[in-house]
Formats: C-alpha cells, structure tokens, sequence
C-alpha cells in the first residue's frame, strides 16, 4: 500500500484529509477479471476483511477512476485503478465534558435534549470531543448505553451539526433497543412521530406533498447526498405553514413541515433541494438559490445573506416510552435565529 504524494485538497478530498487517514492506491490484475469489485479488492488488501471493504465502499471511500463506487457486487475489468480512503484509526472513548444542556425529559431510562445548531452529536474526524456524547457522559456518568458503541454511548438517531431540535438518547440498552426499533420502523407500524420545520426558497404551489426518491453518496463529491435511481428509498411529507415575498410582492420562500417517513443522511435537505426549494442558509445544497436574495429589501436580504446554517429545526418528537409503553411527545419551539429569520421574511424590509 502506497499514499500519495501531498497535493492540494478540495471538497472531493475531505475524507482523505482526516487527520491520520490513508489512501490507497490499487490496479486490478487479470486474474480479477470477471470477479466481484469486494472480492477483488480483498485480494489485493488480505488485511482487510470483505465485510470491512462493503462498509468502506457503502461510506463512500471508494473511487474508480475519481468516480465514487457504492456497488461492491459489480463485475471488474483488470487494469482499472481504483482509490480507497482508509479512515484514521478510532480515538480512545471519548470523555465526559461540562457542556451546558438543554433537557427538555429525563427519567432512568433515556433522556431528551434540546440541541443547538453547531453542536455535533458524537465524536467524528474533525470533532474529537466538544460534541452531545461529551456532555451527556458528564451529565449521565456511566448510566448511558453503551449499545451504539462506545464512541456514540446512547445514541439512537443524530441530527446534523447545523440543524436545531429535539433528540432522544437511551441511558440503558433495553431502552436503546426498543427505541432504536421505533427509530428503524420510522413510524410505519407504531407510534413515532418526527417533525421538522424549514425555511425554504420559493413557495411551494401546493400546500402540501410527498417527495419520493431514492438517494445515495455523490458520486464525486463525499460529503454530499443525492439522488440516484440506485439509491436507498427516501421519502419525504411536506406542508407549507407560511409563504413570505419578496419587495414587489412575489412569492421567495416559505415555511414548511417535514415529516419523515425514512431517515436517511441530509434526506429533508435534499429532497426540498430536488423538488426546486433548497433550505435557506443551505452552503451544500442551496448555493445555486443565493441569487434569490437579491430581491429582498436590505434589512432582510441582509439577515438572509448572513445566516450561517441551514434554516431547518427539529421541531416535534414523539415514540412511545421503551420501559412503560406510554406514548411521549415533545415540541421545542423555534430557536433565536429562526425566530428572527421568520421575522426578517415576513416583513420583507
């Protein structure tokens, strides 16, 4: 195994900058000709398991020729040269921090937190401490789950760094394996309900809808989602709670529900982005939106412009108590800044 040489870095190289991390390089032989890419691959890596290799291509760390590779069933033709990002090494168990919380319920079993946008759910490349795990180990001691391993102690479903909102853990594994049952069925046959409320550009012309499509890894870009045909089913209801226009009085960006009937990564952000309204503040999904702002009045054109995170909040969170059965429902109203965007939108200065 060989890294490369040191070259400059871009949004398609993130992962091979993790501190630590390895890139390897691998052209396959003719006697990989015809086989299965994980099988291939095992070959030329022994030290790797296949179950390891799967996991690593499903991550996205695979490319064939600068192409992102998700299928490692796929047949392979000899000669072709393929990239494989090994993650650095896992940190030690991460370490109990006095991170100020906001809890919403607690009892012996799990405990509900309020989360602000920029705190990171649990230790990451990037994010070694300073996260929810770190702060909940101070808050808990050593009652939490140990389940999702121990770099993620009681965590039974994430919010991404910059979105706001309610969010349960498990402070023991059978509340972790129930609530993670209720996590995984998504509220097809029980009682989970999730909720989020976004802002996004333009209005939608229905008041509400269903966006229904698969997504999966970019397939250039590491740290994105997208939609593709091959993906994972994904889908998405929406109502529109509110419009807001723009200084002469034409609709630019609403208000809107989400409710998830799957989970999967940056789904509400994408699938709002495919339908024609990217999230506001959305840098990695909205970009090519911005121009919208433009029609703005100053005050609010200002506020939008400035807005450091995608408008999207955790708003609604119910499941039915792991231990006792009955049904919990929790509402976190809108932070400071969306309260403040909400504001900015409807009076279109």
């Amino acid at each position: 195994m060989q890294a490369p040489p040191d070259e400059p870095l871009d949004e398609v190289d993130e992962i091979a900058a993790e501190e630590g991390a390895l890139r390897v390089d691998i052209i396959t032989a003719p006697e990989d000709e015809g086989l299965r890419l994980d099988r291939a691959l095992a070959r030329h890596l022994p030290e790797l398991s296949r179950t390891r290799l799967q996991a690593l291509i499903t991550e996205g760390r695979l490319a064939r020729e600068g192409v992102a590779v998700t299928n490692g069933s796929a047949k392979i033709t000899a000669g072709t040269h393929f990239t494989l990002d090994l993650p650095p090494p896992e940190a030690a168990e991460p370490v109990a921090q006095d991170i100020p919380l906001v809890i919403v319920y607690e009892d012996d079993h799990l405990i509900v937190v309020d989360k602000p946008a920029g705190l990171v759910v649990h230790p990451a490349p990037g994010n070694a401490d300073g996260t929810l795990v770190n702060a909940l180990l101070h808050h808990c001691g050593a009652s939490l789950s140990g389940i999702g391993g121990v770099r993620r102690p009681g965590i039974v479903h994430r919010l991404d760094k910059d979105t706001s909102g309610l969010l349960v853990v498990a402070k023991n594994d059978r509340a972790h394996k129930r609530l993670a049952a209720q996590f995984a069925d998504h509220g097809r046959t029980g009682p989970l309900e999730r909720a989020y409320v976004a802002f996004v550009w333009g209005t939608p012309e229905l008041p509400s809808g269903t966006v229904d499509v698969a997504l999966a890894r970019h397939s250039t870009s590491r740290e994105k989602i997208a939609v593709r045909r091959e993906g994972r089913f994904a889908i998405t209801h929406w109502s529109r709670l509110a419009s807001f226009e723009d200084e002469q009085g034409r609709p630019i960006a609403a208000m809107v529900e989400c409710q998830l009937e799957t989970g999967r990564t940056h789904q509400i952000r994408v699938h709002m982005a495919h339908i024609g309204h990217a999230l506001i503040g959305d840098a990695l999904y909205g970009s090519s939106q911005r121009t919208r702002a433009t029609r703005l009045g100053p005050q609010t054109r200002a506020m939008v412009e400035g807005f450091g995170r995608q408008a999207l909040h955790a708003a609604r969170l119910g499941f039915e108590h792991p231990a006792t059965g009955e049904f919990l429902l929790f509402e976190s109203e809108l932070p400071p800044d969306l309260q403040a965007l909400e504001q900015a939108l409807a009076s279109g200065r």
